[in-house]
């Protein structure tokens, strides 16, 4: 298994050789160095450890700056770990690119969804709401929520008003339209979750 971290760029048109559209998202992975190895024999199970990007003053503490010191390498903005059926295959310090996809692969896109504060039922669940007329006073309210006497209480499961949004979501079956390794981007067809600039998980397969 394959998988990168990169920042989700914009939206943009492509054509393929037919001429036909495609809607596709820019994702920005450039290099992506392996900073430490889980081993099933060390630790129970075959991992890696990735960095990518430029660390931020933030971000940069000393237990942070120690893992990067003690592994060699230099610190990274984002640190992610990822499974792989051998972790044996790759060295600490080696820098992985784009030039593991080709056009025509399928990958699968994790990242953390736009937030939207809170948020009422209508925009929240998809409630087709109350009567839209005049004198109506339940526009977009919830009404009643749970049965008077027994239970005499609202059930579980309950779609309510609340907070949306920031949840990890995984797009499936993405399809890689094109690759440029000069530029350390690759573009698929479709959206992917997240605002532009958020980090997101390329996993191919």
């Amino acid at each position: 298994m394959i998988m990168l971290i990169g920042r989700k760029g914009e939206m943009c048109q492509l054509f393929d050789e037919q001429g036909v559209v495609q809607p596709s998202t820019e994702i920005h992975v450039g290099q992506n160095v392996v900073v430490a190895r889980r081993t099933r024999s060390g630790h129970g199970y075959e991992a890696l450890q990735l960095g990518f990007g430029a660390p931020s003053k933030r971000r940069l503490n000393k237990p942070y700056a120690g893992h990067f010191r003690k592994a060699g390498q230099e610190p990274t903005g984002v640190l992610r770990e990822v499974r792989v059926d051998k972790s044996e295959d790759f060295q600490v310090g080696q820098k992985l690119g784009v030039e593991l996809f080709q056009p025509g692969d399928k990958v699968r896109v994790t990242g953390k969804t736009r937030g939207r504060g809170f948020a009422g039922g209508m925009r929240r669940w998809g409630w087709h709401g109350g009567p839209g007329s005049h004198g109506s006073m339940s526009h977009r309210r919830i009404g009643s929520v749970g049965s008077g006497t027994s239970p005499g209480r609202v059930l579980r499961g309950r779609t309510l008003p609340g907070h949306y949004g920031t949840e990890r979501v995984t797009v499936r079956n993405l399809k890689v339209v094109k690759v440029e390794p000069e530029r350390g981007c690759l573009y698929v067809r479709g959206a992917v979750p997240g605002h532009r600039g958020s980090v997101v998980l390329v996993t191919k397969g």
